[in-house]
């Protein structure tokens, strides 16, 4: 009796509630529950049938009489571990199932998640047991046909992601995911074709005007431009030095413009300009086409608005110094060229130290000071479409929220049928959706603080390196990749709707495949910029945003013409080379052809005389061509005398 009683005190009554849900506890509770048996079976060599409190017949049973008291204390403890072992069941089923299944995966087979394919669902174990071919509903009768089977395997299958698989939630529990992919039948994606105005390409408009490679580059800075900065110097340089101003024209303009690009042509973007001018170590053209006191005069007096009205402008426009001149050259970038099918949206740093109310810094960058700029260019030509200058915060207001979707949402207006990538500032689940109802998909890095993911995709303990975890919407597309140990890639993407993996070493999927194919457009644009940069050494921030004008629009020209001639300079490694050298000889020859005073330098002057003998060459040739036609059309009508 007081053994019965000792075994019968080691399981306690709120077991249940004090139970841990691990595989652990399951195989002590199974222990207990043998012990308790094996115990009641020492102490009460009884039958089942006694225990039981059913009648047994007396020639079946020939043991001691059991005392009635033993025997109830007996079942009390065998009924009390059955409780227990249920419990237990339960913890571990419904609330410890995945760290009790883990450890036992690990002990008794080791298979790697990425070789199973997918984690384990004690829901789905339970749809497989039930739809097994040993419960009554999942037999085939005999006589079922073939075709009807075919078809009830199918539709099984097209439900998976609903009766297989355990939703994720989000962080924020407002998006639910699935482990499987939907596939195309389960939601409308955006259907990326461009329409018949968007072809990619120069625009019918811009192949027309192109001539030569000087009509390509003033497509982008057009004479509205050059009128306004003109007018303008000419304002400002009246008010400084009065009747001593000599007035700047459209050629002298040209001029100074396109010796900034021969010096970036030559490399001479940090060298003095007094050595450019220099008569034994410099270029000679330079010297041929003004003084370098002109050169360095213009330099301090171009301007791009009105001083004396700018105060006014600036209370509601950081830009107010150079706004017009930038909206008009902006305005030609969407309208001269359509983008491919994938489009790039980035950030552009333009480098400067100097006074600028919304000069940035940012460490990442070689630069790390400068102008920011939003840029959404082409990711296979890196032509720049559209543009932003980044401002800095309102006046007087805190930060912008969704700075990063409100940028893309503008860069991307009149776009359709295209794809945009852009990296974990831009992206969000709510910007792919907004940009699937203007027909855009998008692929994107994410940050793992944002709220949309759910916590499954952001643990990397315990996997495998270069494994892949996704999750499905029926719009889009999460992928964790784990690239290394405890480093974990996690992308959006509304363009790709299956976990596809490619065959390569190390087994990334196609959306990050996608990503890396598409992501460097505007850094190429950087670099190709910065090759033959026309910049030079200044203090005012609006020359800066003038020669980044500069730069990007001879670069957009250079993509014009590359496409509307491709049998230019074939096979050859140096054409933005060639074509900036072209467009600056092109542009400073009117300015040497009408310099009174020939330079000092003999290769200079000699420079000058070839050209204009050229030309005094060339003009006969035009009147005798012209000659006829316009003496017939100057002649006067004379009647016939009577």
């Amino acid at each position: 009796m007081a053994t019965a009683t000792s075994v019968s005190n080691q399981i306690p009554r709120n077991r249940r509630a004090n139970l841990s849900a691990t595989g652990e506890a399951y195989a002590v509770e199974r222990s207990r529950v043998s012990a308790s048996v094996a115990s009641v079976a020492r102490l009460c060599p009884a039958p089942r049938s006694a225990l039981l409190g059913q009648s047994e017949p007396a020639s079946r049973y020939t043991g001691p009489e059991v005392p009635r008291c033993v025997l109830e204390s007996s079942v009390r403890v065998v009924l009390c571990a059955l409780r227990s072992w249920v419990s237990a069941t339960q913890a571990l089923c419904f609330q410890g199932w995945r760290s009790a299944l883990c450890a036992l995966r690990e002990e008794e087979e080791e298979v790697s998640e990425d070789e199973d394919g997918e984690e384990y669902n004690p829901e789905r174990c339970e749809v497989d047991d039930a739809s097994s071919p040993s419960s009554e509903e999942g037999e085939k009768p005999k006589d079922e046909p073939e075709d009807e089977h075919d078809d009830r395997r199918e539709e099984e299958i097209s439900s998976a992601p609903d009766q297989r698989e355990t939703p994720l939630l989000s962080k924020n529990g407002k998006i639910e995911l699935s482990p499987v992919a939907y596939g195309r039948h389960r939601g409308a994606l955006a259907i990326c074709h461009a329409g018949p105005d968007q072809t990619p390409g120069p625009m019918a408009y811009t192949v027309t005007q192109a001539r030569d490679i000087a009509s390509a580059f003033h497509l982008f800075v057009t004479p509205a431009i050059e009128r306004i900065i003109v007018e303008m110097t000419n304002l400002h340089g009246a008010r400084k030095y009065g009747d001593g101003w000599q007035p700047m024209d459209t050629t002298d303009l040209r001029a100074y413009v396109e010796l900034l690009i021969l010096a970036g042509v030559y490399r001479s973007r940090g060298e003095a300009a007094a050595s450019l001018w220099d008569a034994e170590s410099g270029r000679t053209v330079f010297r041929a086409t003004m003084p370098l006191k002109v050169f360095h005069r213009y330099s301090r007096l171009v301007r791009f608005d009105d001083r004396q009205s700018r105060p006014a402008r600036l209370a509601t426009d950081k830009l107010a110094a150079i706004r017009e001149v930038w909206d008009l050259g902006e305005a030609r970038l969407p309208a001269l060229y359509n983008p491919g099918p994938d489009v790039t949206v980035d950030e552009q740093l333009v480098p400067f130290r100097g006074r600028c109310p919304f000069r940035q810094y940012i460490p990442s960058t070689p630069a790390k000071y400068g102008i920011k700029s939003w840029v959404a260019c082409d990711a296979k030509s890196s032509y720049a479409w559209k543009m932003q200058v980044y401002t800095g915060k309102a006046a007087g207001g805190g930060p912008e929220k969704n700075q990063g979707m409100r940028v893309v949402l503008d860069l991307t207006t009149g776009l359709s049928g295209r794809n945009v990538t852009c990296d974990n500032f831009f992206t969000s689940y709510d910007l792919g959706q907004r940009l699937l109802e203007r027909n855009l998909t998008m692929v994107g890095t994410v940050r793992k603080n944002k709220a949309e993911l759910p916590p499954a995709l952001l643990e990397s303990r315990g996997r495998q390196v270069l494994s892949s975890r996704f999750a499905f919407t029926p719009t889009a597309t999460l992928v964790s990749y784990l690239a290394k140990k405890n480093k974990n890639v996690l992308l959006l993407s509304t363009l790709h709707t299956e976990g596809h993996i490619s065959n390569r070493r190390d087994r990334k999927p196609a959306v990050i495949l996608d990503y890396n194919c598409n992501k460097g457009g505007v850094d190429n644009l950087d670099k190709v910029v910065g090759t033959y940069s026309c910049r030079r050494m200044t203090a005012r921030w609006p020359l800066v945003v003038f020669h980044n004008i500069l730069n990007v629009s001879s670069y957009n020209a250079f993509v014009i013409w590359r496409e509307i001639k491709p049998d230019w300079m074939p096979r050859k490694q140096n054409k933005r080379r060639v074509f900036l050298e072209q467009l600056g000889k092109a542009l400073v020859k009117p300015l040497i052809q009408r310099r009174q005073h020939l330079p000092r330098t003999e290769a200079a002057s000699t420079l000058v005389k070839v050209l204009k003998s050229a030309t005094a060459v060339a003009a006969p040739r035009d009147q005798q061509r012209e000659g006829p036609a316009a003496g017939t059309a100057a002649a006067p009508l004379v009647a016939p005398a009577s």
